[in-house]
Order: structure tokens, then sequence, then C-alpha cells
């Protein structure tokens, strides 16, 4: 079983937001998987489908950001997952310029609310994650910034990592990390 998490804020404001750039890629890998994310489990919305033999299930939590990490780990603790093989979390990373992905098996979560909740709630930094760059703006205020929508040429490249995030979710679910993460890094690497 794999538990795909899609980090976001619920609600109509937050929608078309940087900070919601994971629960923008879930909503395409739940197109792709054709399943609908709307039943509520661990304070989260989840849905739940087989794919090419694998129980999947998608998630966003609905605590806000910064507590993502109680809906992850009840979802965890629940199924008996082990996060280093099981889990993976897309979110908005302000370090990557607007567009790239860096996917990775660990580490720290460098600055990002929602990867520190996690990180607490699974007791480990060893679980699969996909940042999605939505670049930062120095001279305006973090949380305004992240909670602000794209404008420009930024729209298209943004919605192209999504896209791209998206196709590694769906293969994260029947392949090892590690492949999909050296598939997707070096497309990244290439601008492609």
């Amino acid at each position: 079983m794999k538990l795909i998490v899609g980090l976001g804020n619920p609600g109509k404001e937050y929608e078309n937001t940087r900070h919601n750039t994971g629960f923008l890629c879930l909503d395409k890998v739940a197109r792709a998987l054709d399943v609908k994310v709307n039943r509520r489990a661990f304070n989260a919305l989840i849905g739940k489908t087989t794919y090419r033999g694998e129980q999947v299930i998608l998630m966003k939590p609905q605590t806000f950001m910064n507590l993502s990490g109680e809906a992850v780990g009840k979802a965890v603790r629940y199924y008996h997952l082990d996060p280093t093989s099981d889990v993976l979390v897309v979110y908005d990373d302000l370090d990557l310029p607007v567009g790239n992905l860096r996917l990775r098996e660990g580490g720290s979560a460098g600055g990002h609310n929602g990867i520190k909740s996690i990180i607490a709630h699974l007791s480990t930094q060893q679980f699969c994650r996909i940042r999605v760059g939505i670049g930062s703006d120095k001279k305006e205020d973090t949380r305004d910034y992240v909670l602000s929508g794209f404008w420009g040429e930024d729209i298209e490249k943004w919605q192209g990592a999504i896209d791209e995030a998206s196709k590694a979710c769906v293969e994260f679910i029947n392949n090892r990390f590690q492949d999909v993460m050296n598939r997707h890094n070096r497309r990244n690497k290439a601008g492609a």
C-alpha cells in the first residue's frame, strides 16, 4: 500500500496559491487514477484505489499546513506503513526556482512547517518527497508570498512542474522511488 500526500491549506481562499501546490498536484494524480479524494478520515480528505495491483491512498490533510503531520501520522500508524518506502509527500519549496522539481528520500524540513510537522509525527526524516519550486521574493514577507498566486510566464512553469510531479507520483506507486527520483531529477536538470 502506498500513501501519496499533497500538502496545502483547506478553503477556497487558498485554492490557487503557491502554498497549495501539493493539493493541486494531488488533484492531477486523482484524475489520472480516476479516484475522488472526498472521504473524510484522519483529519484529511482521502481517496482509495488500486493501481496495477497496488493499493493507493491519496491524502489532502485538512488541518492547515503547519499541522499536516497529524493526518499523515494517523494514516501511517493505522495502515502500518513504512514511511521510508510507502509514503510520498508533494509540497511547495521556496528554495527552488519556479517550475523546478527535486525528488529526495529524506532530509531536513528546510524551513517548511508542513514537513517539520510530518517529521515530528513520523519520528523520522526518512520519507519520499517531491519538492516543487515556487521561487521566492526576498522583498515580500514569506507568509504573504506563499499565500499569493502566480502571474505571467511563472504560471506555465508552475503548471508544468505540477504535471511532472503528478507523473512522478503515479510512477512511485509501482516503482522504487530511487528509480523515479533518478529519472525525474535528471529530466529536470536537462530542462525537459
